[in-house]
Order: structure tokens, then sequence, then C-alpha cells
């Protein structure tokens, strides 16, 4: 999940389930009487950011993938699946993919979809006018793409349309995961005749399994199914997402939600065999990681010492034990437990260390602690500083003699601050997968060129690794590659490493077909409602 997918906050358990998805059912009949609670799922979400995917930071689990589709999908077993392409070839040399479209799919409007239509969604997602922050990472390594990106051209010179039916596509290296990269948002096809009109995202004509019915900003979107679909139709009529507060818990208890997410006291209370939801918990594997970033490219974490000090100076087991009721790992690198290349070497990483953090401050120079600046913290928020953060603030503090001063910033330009070069010296940061893949988390968040490297960490030498683990094709030798480089950036310390989220869920038993699974996929369509 790109800063979802993705840099988000990954502390308190399962809020990779878009903040404990709940519903206040009841008060929505009222107002849309046409929905049959029997033919329906209810959620509780944010108000999204956007509903465009060349925009969006979230992955295709939430309303939006649901609209929307790309040539290939993730199973619920984080598999790659065709999805618009019936199939495809990929030559010898693995630089030439040839897409063979399904003739089939019409947007919802009716219209019919061809090979044009991804040309001209990846090539709109490259145009810098869109302003999509994701497009460089996810296609980058299409040919020609980087000249679109920069405002060269307007042409993709790595696109191909063969007919209506057919989509070459070529690459400037054999990456070996390039159509996991193509399950995410960004590549997902968009209507060339309606997108980017007046107010297009409350009216959107996607490809995707549901149609937007209903926006109302802050108060609820509505999915109802469409029946057009080229593949086999969603199980319910519609999807509802209340975009308002609500008692995820409470009402979970009462009979009118259908999924949320519990920890801490209570995730304790329903793992007790004897409570009467404890056959509805689904425990498992979150592959997040949630970190603070640090900005290497300032004083005074451009030195890495002070880094190194920061990450022993924060106590992350009493962070986990006091926001998580320890419902988290402790984080000793980048990849998390269930992603392929993960170590689990107790011996790595920083424990919290007082001593050692006050001699490396020492060491850089800082013996003297009226002489060490006073740091900025930027976090999302809408005035207060969460208790996380003052946590974090008040331990660092405490345990190193500085000063720190927290910079809140409304959630919906957090990241757009961020990715203008606003974060500060600290920022409140996170990730989780968007495929399952080791390059997802270290090569997008750690190459020097990566839009996604926020705190604009730079290794020459990872650099260099981390592109020849991209093409290499053997799995033994390119795990053994990114282990070593996963040893170097966490040597390196460009974010402090804190946690790796643990998933537990109540899901409805009226809910047929649902899986928690380690990370976001389009489902809604593959479940039914048994009430």
């Amino acid at each position: 999940m790109v800063i979802k997918k993705s840099l988000i906050i990954i502390l308190l358990t399962l809020s990779l389930l878009n903040c404990q998805l709940v519903t206040r059912a009841p008060q929505l009949l009222q107002e849309n009487a046409d929905i049959d609670r029997d033919d329906a799922i209810f959620l509780l979400g944010g108000q999204p950011r956007t509903l465009d995917p060349a925009k969006t930071l979230g992955g295709p689990d939430g309303a939006l993938g649901h609209i929307f589709s790309g040539l290939v999908m993730l199973d619920a077993d984080l598999q790659v699946q065709p999805e618009l392409a019936a199939g495809w070839e990929v030559s010898d040399d693995g630089l030439t993919y040839t897409f063979y479209l399904r003739k089939n799919v019409l947007f919802h409007d009716g219209r019919p979809f061809t090979a044009q239509d991804v040309i001209f969604s990846w090539e709109r997602a490259a145009n810098p006018d869109t302003g999509s922050d994701t497009v460089q990472t996810y296609l980058g390594d299409i040919a020609g793409i980087q000249a679109v990106i920069d405002g060269q051209t307007e042409q993709i010179s790595g696109l191909r349309a063969i007919d209506d039916y057919t989509l070459e596509v070529q690459l400037t290296a054999p990456v070996v995961y390039f159509l996991q990269k193509l399950a995410y948002p960004v590549a997902f096809v968009v209507d060339s005749e309606t997108v980017d009109t007046r107010n297009w995202e409350y009216t959107p004509n996607g490809t995707g399994p549901f149609r937007l019915r209903n926006w109302e900003d802050d108060e609820e979107i509505i999915l109802v199914r469409n029946d057009s679909y080229y593949l086999e139709p969603a199980r319910v009529r519609h999807v509802v997402y209340d975009l308002g507060p609500g008692l995820a818990l409470a009402q979970y208890e009462e009979g009118d939600i259908d999924l949320v997410g519990v920890g801490g006291a209570n995730l304790d209370r329903v793992e007790d065999p004897n409570n009467r939801l404890h056959d509805q918990l689904q425990l498992g594997i979150s592959l997040c990681t949630s970190t603070i970033g640090l900005n290497t490219q300032i004083a005074p974490f451009d030195d890495v010492r002070v880094r190194q000090a920061f990450n022993y100076g924060l106590d992350k087991e009493l962070l986990i034990d006091t926001f998580s009721g320890g419902d988290a790992l402790m984080a000793t690198g980048s990849l998390p437990p269930g992603m392929p290349g993960y170590t689990n070497d107790p011996g790595r990483g920083y424990p919290f260390n007082p001593v050692k953090a006050n001699q490396l401050l020492d060491e850089a120079g800082y013996a003297d602690r009226s002489t060490f600046p006073v740091l900025t913290y930027t976090t999302s928020g809408y005035g207060d500083v969460g208790g996380y953060v003052t946590a974090v603030i008040s331990l660092w503090q405490e345990t190193l003699g500085i000063t720190i001063q927290p910079v809140v910033i409304d959630p919906f330009i957090y990241y757009d601050e961020l990715y203008s070069g606003n974060a500060g010296n600290i920022y409140q940061s996170g990730w989780c997968a968007d495929y399952p893949d080791p390059q997802n988390f270290l090569d997008i968040l750690y190459h020097s060129s990566s839009r996604q490297n926020i705190g604009r960490y730079v290794n020459f030498e990872v650099d260099g690794l981390l592109e020849q683990a991209r093409i290499e094709e053997n799995v033994a030798a390119r795990l053994a590659q990114y282990a070593e480089i996963e040893r170097r950036i966490v040597a390196d310390a460009p974010v402090v490493f804190v946690s790796h989220s643990l998933q537990a869920a109540l899901i409805s038993p009226d809910l047929d077909g649902y899986v928690l699974t380690p990370m976001g996929v389009r489902q809604w369509h593959r479940v039914s409602v048994d009430r």
C-alpha cells in the first residue's frame, strides 16, 4: 500500500481495515429505503482523499478499487490474476509484455473498453499536470514513461496498441515484479471521455464490479453492483460506506456491524473462549511497518550517529504496550513478518539503550546538549497533537535531553506537504505492502531516486544493489541480495524502525467469503450476505 498502502501510522491493530470498518446501518437504511440490508455490506471509512486512481495513495481494497479495475489484480492469496487482460506473454529477455485484453469489457456507461484506454490512462497518470505521486513508483519501469513524467513528451514510447485488444509494453529492465505493480490503482483504467471534467470523481465511469451511486462528503458512499461486469458479478447489490464517526465495537455487539478491528483490552476480552464473540474473531499478520521518518539531508540527521541515537533512544516496547496493547512486534528492520525475505534476527536493530544513544550524540559533537538544534516533528491532525506523537516526543526529550516541537498538518494535505519537501526534521510515517515483494519496501522507500523516499536517504552502494536485485531471476539469490540491502539500510538508520502490526478482526457470521488478508486487496464483490 503506497503511503496507503500507504505512509500510514500502523500501530493500532487492524488500522489497515480502513480505520475500523463499521456501519450505522439503521440511519442509512432510513435515508436509502431501497437498500436491502439482506443484500448489502455496510462499512465505516473516512472521507476519501480522492477517487482518482492516478492520485490516490491507498490500495485497491476501498471504494475506488471496486469502481475501477486494471489489467491484473491480486487475489486473496496475493497472487496475480487476470482482470482487464485475459492473459499475457513475456518475451525471453523479460523486456516485452504482450497483453491480450478481454473483448467483453464495458465501462459503466456502456462504452467498450480497448487498448487505447490503457494507454490514455497511463499517459494521463504520467502527465505532470495530473500530479500523481505514485506513477513513477509503479509504472516507472515502462520505457519512455520518465520522459512524460519530466514533461518532455505526452506519449509513452514503450506502449503500443497492436489492435483494439492487444497491448504491447516495453520495459527498461526485466524486473520480475512488473505484473504485481500493475495491481496498484495508478495502473487502473479511467474513461478518457469523462475524466477530468468538473466534479468527475462524483460520477466516475469505471470498469469495476461496482458503480458509484452516491457520494456525500463526510456522510456516505454508496456503491451499486455493476450488472455488466465482465467477470462474475458481485454477490451483493450494495456496499455502503458510512463516512461519519461511529462507535465500532459497540455497534458490532449490537448486531448492526459487519466487521470491526479490535485490539488491546478489547482483544483480550474477545480472545476469552467464553466470550460470545470469540468464534467471530480472526487473527493474522499484516504486511505493515510503522516507522518515524528522519530528514537525512538537513542537520542534525545528516549524521548517521544522530540517526542511530534516536533509534536507540526510543523505548519501542513501551510504545507498543501503551498504544497497541502489545498487539504488535518490535521492528528490527523494514520488512514485516510474512514478507518474502523477512528475517527475525533479534541481534539486529536498535533495542532501547539510553546509554548508547547519549554516547552517540556526544560523539556527533553534541556533548553540550544546549548546542543541539530544536527539532520539528511533523504529524497529521486537526490541531491537537495525538497521544502517540506526544509520547514519542516526551520519551526522546527525557532520554536525550533535547527539545522537539510538534507541527500538526491537516490530514487531507499531509502527504502533499511531505512530497513537497515540507517534512521538517522528523515526520510520522509507515508503510503497508502493495504487493508481496521486498522491493516494495526496500527499493521504493530507500532508493535515492524514489518518490517515496521522503527523508531523502542516499547511499549509492545501496542503490546499486537494489538495481541488481530488480532483475535477479533466481529467488534464493535475490532474497540474499535483499538481506544484505536491508542490513545496510538498518545500519544507516534513515528512519526509526518502530513496529510491525498484527491483525485482529471480528467478522460477522452474516458475511460469507471475506478473507482477512495480510494486505488490502479488492474482495467485496466476492462476499455475500446471509442475515
